[in-house]
């Protein structure tokens, strides 16, 4: 049961994994604002679109609950100053939380709870032109029941490749 649920959150996650909807602790929601302007704001609008995606382990503590290789389907859209993350296929949507934006650069995170775990992702991503790399690191906690303290860590590393396949600015 636990590798069924594994392998869903890392199918979501490959959209990120943000089809959880348990709250964000204060410490995303605490970043939101960067001198008074919104990172949301900051991101290059090339971002957005829909992205074909391909994740491979890189490095792992747990190699029977992660993945290998994963390709999936990200829409990365924005909404005021809300942005979205999308997988058409697995279905998950989730809001992101932006840790840094720049002019070709983006990291976002996700925190979620559920059924007495605790599941972190950070996404940085490196745009160039039509093409994305990057880096996503996930961490799942198990608690205990009796204390909610850290019984069980695991924790991998994927690089990410990206190519745009849908929006305004396919080159």
């Amino acid at each position: 049961m636990f590798n069924k649920i594994l392998k869903i959150l890392i199918s979501a996650i490959f959209i990120l994994g943000f089809s959880l909807n348990a709250n964000c602790s204060e410490q995303y929601n605490s970043n939101v604002l960067k001198t008074g302007i919104s990172l949301s704001e900051q991101v290059p609008a090339a971002f957005f679109g829909t992205w074909r995606v391909k994740s491979t382990l890189i490095e792992t503590d747990s190699p029977a609950n992660f993945k290998k290789e994963n390709v999936d389907i990200w829409n990365l859209s924005k909404q005021g100053s809300v942005i979205n993350l999308e997988n058409p296929f697995s279905g998950a949507s989730a809001s992101i939380t932006l840790d840094y934006a720049g002019t070709d650069a983006i990291r976002f995170s996700r925190k979620g709870n559920y059924d007495s775990r605790i599941l972190t992702d950070t996404v940085e991503l490196h745009l160039d032109k039509d093409k994305f790399t990057g880096i996503n690191t996930l961490t799942l906690e198990t608690l205990s029941d009796i204390d909610n303290s850290v019984i069980k860590r695991v924790s991998a590393k994927y690089s990410l490749k990206g190519e745009k396949i849908a929006g305004t600015n396919i080159i």
